[in-house]
């Protein structure tokens, strides 16, 4: 094959920044995802401060909630809210680009600003609803999880009439119904209570999820304190579990145990193939993720048209885990030990996010390298070399995007303990295969008749491959 000069500096600078601008997107962020996993807060913050021009480029939404997360852990409740705000009203206020999107369809989605998945802007509300709790501003933490509510209705309605699973989110009803009692308006919190028993019971089973036994405790008691003695005696009976009146004049430490790391995306790559026997069908396929999709054609000329194309690929995403590597923790109280429990599964409902919309995604893809092949058709008519050229700049080119809010945990585990009021050291056990039992010494102050949040993550996770 033979280029003349121009078309071979132009195809040497294409794939040189193509190889620039291949890796995912947890490639490209090496060093804040290495601070980040092994604990190093500080050093995280640090990154993000040095790259603070990031808010003025494509992944300014992922710098926001980066930052946030990262603020939150070093305790700046009111700095990590200001960057979710910012998160909000930049998806909020999202608008198209027609150049980026068109760029998009004869390279990748990568080169477009990022806009969140459904299910991330749902976790913004709880950040900030926790941010406000550590502040003691219940107020504005039940409107944090009420818009969680709201998000979701609006979801419900963008994709009535298609498959969608996250409709409703059982850990804000729960979170809803904890921050109700700590104001002691203990209607509204058994009314939270009950409807988190219920999406944990129609929609949770979609993510492996199980309502805990705690919220059925939880359920139970505001139903003693307000008298709904008939409401008591069928969830005593629902969930054969006996209630015990809790002491006078104590509180109650509520904490969340973040675990682990979310899924990162990563892409799978199908390659276009002529499947055997008759009929010249062809398939796009990747035999190692197991993953096919038939290619439809409309007349028997395209199947002649597609075996003359060259380097045909197409790119669509998908999530890896990274599994928690701690697999249980308690709480080591003065008088008893409390099991933490799993509340919600961010891995499980992120993947199921994809899975429900991954039709539309092929869509989309489909419809990008059709355009791709058709300017590759038009250069080989021209002249063979050019076609060869845009056919394997064509294929290096396309990718999924690959990007995706990387610093949430993979699930969120929960648990109420009533105490006595003052000053306590709580235990935090933690368990896992490769180190056994961990113990983190935590300082809480208990309140008389009054709530207490904590939170504490642990990062531990399996390695991300590449």
């Amino acid at each position: 094959m033979i280029f003349t000069k121009p078309l071979a500096a132009w195809v040497s600078l294409s794939v040189a920044f193509l190889f620039l601008s291949c890796a995912t997107y947890f490639q490209q962020r090496a060093a804040f995802q290495s601070d980040f996993t092994t604990g190093d807060i500080e050093g995280a913050q640090k990154f993000l401060l040095h790259h603070t021009n990031a808010v003025k480029k494509k992944d300014r939404l992922l710098y926001f909630l980066d930052r946030g997360v990262v603020e939150q852990m070093l305790g700046n409740y009111d700095t990590s809210n200001y960057y979710f705000e910012k998160a909000y009203f930049y998806n909020q206020d999202f608008k198209r680009n027609l150049v980026t999107d068109l760029s998009s369809m004869v390279t990748n989605p990568m080169v477009r600003p990022y806009k969140s998945e459904d299910f991330e802007m749902v976790l913004v509300h709880y950040y900030k609803a926790i941010n406000f709790l550590m502040l003691n501003q219940l107020d504005k933490a039940l409107i944090e999880v009420r818009r969680i509510n709201i998000n979701l209705n609006e979801q419900s309605d963008k994709y009535e009439g298609k498959r969608y699973r996250y409709k409703e989110d059982a850990f804000a009803h729960l979170l809803m119904g904890a921050i109700y009692e700590s104001k002691n308006d203990l209607n509204n919190a058994f009314i939270a209570y009950r409807n988190a028993y219920n999406t944990y019971q129609e929609v949770y089973g979609e993510f492996g999820v199980q309502a805990p036994d705690q919220l059925k405790r939880d359920i139970l008691r505001t139903a003693s304190k307000l008298g709904f003695y008939s409401e008591l005696e069928y969830y005593q009976k629902e969930f054969d579990l006996e209630y015990a009146p809790e002491a006078d004049s104590t509180g109650s430490l509520v904490f969340f145990w973040l675990n682990g790391l979310g899924p990162v995306k990563g892409e799978i790559s199908l390659n276009l193939a002529k499947t055997s026997g008759g009929g010249g069908s062809f398939v796009f396929a990747d035999s190692q993720e197991g993953v096919s999709v038939p290619l439809v054609l409309n007349n028997p000329n395209q199947a002649s048209d597609l075996s003359d194309l060259s380097f045909v690929r197409m790119a669509i995403p998908k999530y890896d885990r990274r599994d928690p590597l701690i697999q249980s923790a308690a709480l080591i109280g003065p008088d008893s030990i409390y099991q933490l429990q799993l509340a919600e599964s961010i891995t499980e409902i992120a993947i199921a996010n994809l899975e429900d919309r991954i039709l539309r995604e092929i869509g989309m893809t489909i419809g990008r390298v059709a355009l791709k092949q058709a300017a590759e058709a038009a250069a080989r008519e021209q002249n063979d070399g050019l076609g060869a050229a845009v056919s394997f700049v064509n294929a290096l080119t396309e990718k999924a995007d690959t990007r995706n809010w990387q610093t949430l945990p993979a699930e969120i585990h929960y648990q109420r303990i009533s105490l006595k009021a003052g000053a306590h050291r709580i235990k935090l056990q933690t368990t896992s295969r490769q180190w056994g039992n961990d113990t983190t010494i935590l300082q809480v102050n208990i309140s008389p008749n009054q709530s207490t949040f904590k939170t504490f993550h642990t990062l531990e996770s399996s390695t991300r491959r590449f």
